[in-house]
């Protein structure tokens, strides 16, 4: 029993010091939520499936053509960083089971789209600059939120021209209609629909938000996301990070900008309806003949370059962005009573995360969770937006994160049930793993060799006699899945362990080596560089070999119908010391 409590005091104590790690990092590498990345993305087609819980992780929507014939893991699948940028890779699909969508507010006529995997490689500025000049945002993402869902402006990428509503343009004309008001039907209860196959919020995202704590209650029977009733305790989370390099936080802040201990209260957009209110023109009265000023310093035109259509039921008062007047054009000022954010939507304040002051972005919501205009920011940028989806990364960066398919299995602290132990571990959804067990650190048995997860757990209760042993896993298989094109160039053909692991050669197939390295010599640390890894006669460097934890590499091949068959030697070198590590016949090619 001692040897057992020493055990689960060591796990414990490893848990304690990689949270405390993690802790000082920078929040543009660290704020991702990738606790649910090696768990299958899910839809609800139906209201009659959300309603029973009945998800789905595979789906063609016939009408609109969008296909996902295999599952995609969630989210944020990888994290890199240099001195200048931090890259995300996201199959751009929510943990939270995302749907149903309909284009009718009595739920008869489906919505044509539903998500794909996006296998987005995006980049934010690191150090984010304030330009005189501000920038509009267009159509297509404009940032991504932490759950690695795209981000897009309030625009739905129709405008008003020559008498009628027109679909297109990169940055759309002067009246702009707004997505919530226009599309907020097609959105599904998480405030997110389809462009394609692009899954995306437009507006305040309520899943993502209780996932991260952020004064959102959860009802198991609507499986919807409300607003809590209770007044805030504490500031919101950053739900997302802007092209331009800026945070977009929840809707509650610090009451003072520039004091921690002022109290949280919801921010107040510095948006008002051009109604007549607090010196608003009235619309319906005067007619559509001038864009609000903020418009006019955007777009750099003047206020009458173009009429929009009268106020009718056809084209409501609301419809277009440039419907809503800012108020520090109207001789109110910011941080007053009055409004909190200024006309792209944030102030200079300090928050959890920039206790010395940052620039960030807050979203809009009434007191009850209605998203309120401008939603997440305004129409401008308010740093160069210099960010964006790139095709690669051309220069040396840190591994900050690695998911998904490519986690690595890490044991939870043990339990006792009935004079046995119970070893838990996260898992990767797909995945099979191995447990294997040692008494001295040379020799390990294989205890179990099929062991299945549920979700992203895994379990393993050890014989009562086999006392005094040290325990390890490993992924063996992984089932068939569709890959967000991951840095590291590992597929979907499986992960397989070494020392024990083989594979069928087959017609060819890429393969991803687990490889865990013996006690003696001692690993390097995590990150130390990789000249090679080979199978055989085979060799992976470069992107194709990761060494995200210590002691444990892993290794991307592609075999062919021409590999040599049987038992083959693994070999890892590493640049610099110790000496290669070598697996006399450490894994199997099979015919």
């Amino acid at each position: 029993m001692k040897n057992r409590l020493t055990t689960q005091i060591r796990l414990a104590a490893l848990g304690g010091l990689l949270a405390a790690a993690g802790a000082h990092a920078d929040p543009r590498t660290n704020s991702w939520f990738t606790a649910y990345s090696s768990q299958y993305a899910r839809i609800y087609t139906t209201d009659a499936n959300k309603t029973n819980g009945t998800a789905i992780t595979a789906w063609t929507n016939a009408a609109g053509g969008t296909t996902q014939s295999l599952p995609v893991y969630c989210g944020v699948q990888e994290v890199y960083s240099s001195s200048n940028w931090v890259y995300i890779r996201s199959s751009g699909l929510a943990n939270h089971v995302m749907g149903p969508w309909y284009l009718n507010a009595a739920h008869t006529q489906p919505f044509p789209n539903y998500p794909t995997n996006e296998h987005v490689l995006y980049r934010i500025p690191r150090n984010p600059a304030v330009p005189a000049s501000k920038t509009r945002n267009g159509g297509g993402p404009i940032g991504y939120f932490v759950d690695g869902v795209a981000m897009f402006n309030s625009w739905d990428a129709y405008y008003y021209t020559n008498g009628a509503d027109t679909q297109g343009g990169a940055n759309g004309g002067y009246w702009n209609r707004d997505a919530y008001v226009n599309e907020g039907v097609t959105f599904d209860p998480n405030n997110a629909h389809q462009a394609g196959g692009q899954h995306h919020y437009h507006a305040n995202p309520p899943a993502l938000r209780y996932f991260l704590g952020d004064h959102v209650d959860f009802d198991p029977l609507s499986k919807a996301y409300p607003e809590s009733t209770n007044p805030p305790t504490q500031h919101s989370p950053i739900l997302g990070w802007v092209a331009d390099g800026w945070p977009v936080y929840g809707p509650y802040g610090y009451s003072l900008s520039n004091d921690a201990s002022s109290g949280v209260r919801r921010m107040i957009s510095g948006y008002v309806l051009r109604n007549g209110q607090s010196g608003s023109q009235n619309l319906a009265v005067v007619g559509r003949a001038d864009l609000p000023q903020w418009a006019v310093r955007l777009y750099g035109v003047t206020s009458n370059v173009m009429a929009g259509p009268a106020v009718s039921t056809d084209y409501p008062l609301g419809r277009y962005m440039e419907d809503n007047d800012y108020l520090g054009d109207l001789g109110y000022a910011q941080g007053t009573n009055t409004f909190d954010l200024d006309e792209y939507n944030g102030r200079w304040c300090v928050t959890p995360e920039f206790p010395n002051g940052t620039y960030a972005y807050f979203v809009c919501i009434s007191s009850n969770g209605t998203p309120l205009f401008p939603y997440n920011i305004g129409r401008g940028y308010y740093g160069s937006p210099t960010g964006g989806a790139v095709s690669g990364i051309t220069e040396a960066v840190a591994t900050n994160f690695v998911g998904g398919p490519n986690s690595v299995p890490v044991f939870h602290p043990p339990a006792v049930a009935n004079g046995a132990i119970v070893l838990t571990w996260s898992a990767t959804e797909g995945g099979t793993y191995t447990v294997l067990s040692t008494t001295n650190l040379t020799v390990w048995t294989t205890n179990s060799s099929n062991v299945s997860e549920v979700l992203t757990s895994a379990d393993y209760t050890n014989h009562p006699a086999d006392d005094h042993r040290l325990y390890r896993v490993a992924l063996t298989a992984l089932a068939a899945y569709d890959s967000v094109g991951a840095g590291s160039g590992f597929s979907s053909g499986g992960i397989y362990a070494v020392p024990g692991g083989s594979v069928s050669r087959g017609n060819g197939t890429n393969i991803t080596l687990s490889i865990t390295l013996p006690g003696t010599p001692p690993s390097p640390p995590a990150g130390a560089p990789i000249t090679s890894v080979t199978l055989g006669s085979l060799t992976a460097s470069g992107s194709a070999v990761a060494y995200v934890t210590q002691g444990a590499v892993l290794a991307n091949f592609l075999l062919t119908a021409t590999n040599a068959l049987g038992a083959q030697n693994v070999v890892v070198t590493f640049t610099s010391g110790p000496p290669p590590y070598t697996f006399t016949g450490g894994f199997t090619i099979n015919p």
